[in-house]
């Protein structure tokens, strides 16, 4: 597995790529370093999110699920609703405004978590952080 680190609102994780989401990992590997902005979930409970619109990743569903824990980091590839990368710090049931959905599960944070619930506050609070994903 492929260590990233993340870092967002002054904090920094130590994350491992899924062995089986072996194509979304591909596919955003390539993309690295990833700079976006993190916002929080409007639907989907304890979470924070990289709104994504129409962007195109060239992946389907795999090892995809609507129930992260704490600390994995899914990839929605579009269709029901915008495109979207969304990290759990807390109780989180992944949804949009057209209801549940089920992201590929591709990242899980491995070091930090502790400060996911801060991250997350942060982001409810003071609004949008940047966000970026390295290899470690």
């Amino acid at each position: 597995m492929t260590q990233l680190v993340v870092r967002s609102g002054g904090f920094e994780f130590l994350a491992e790529t899924h062995p089986e989401a072996p194509k979304t990992v591909e596919a955003f590997m390539k993309l690295l370093p990833y700079k976006q902005k993190i916002i929080h979930v409007r639907w989907s409970g304890e979470g924070v999110w990289v709104p994504l619109g129409e962007f195109d990743l060239g992946v389907s569903f795999e090892n995809h699920t609507s129930h992260p824990s704490v600390g994995d980091i899914l990839f929605y590839p579009g269709g029901y609703s915008e495109t979207e990368i969304i990290l759990a710090y807390g109780s989180c049931c992944f949804a949009s405004k057209l209801g549940q959905l089920a992201g590929n599960h591709f990242l899980t944070i491995t070091e930090g978590k502790e400060n996911l619930r801060p991250l997350g506050m942060k982001c409810l609070w003071e609004g949008a952080q940047d966000v970026v994903f390295e290899l470690a």
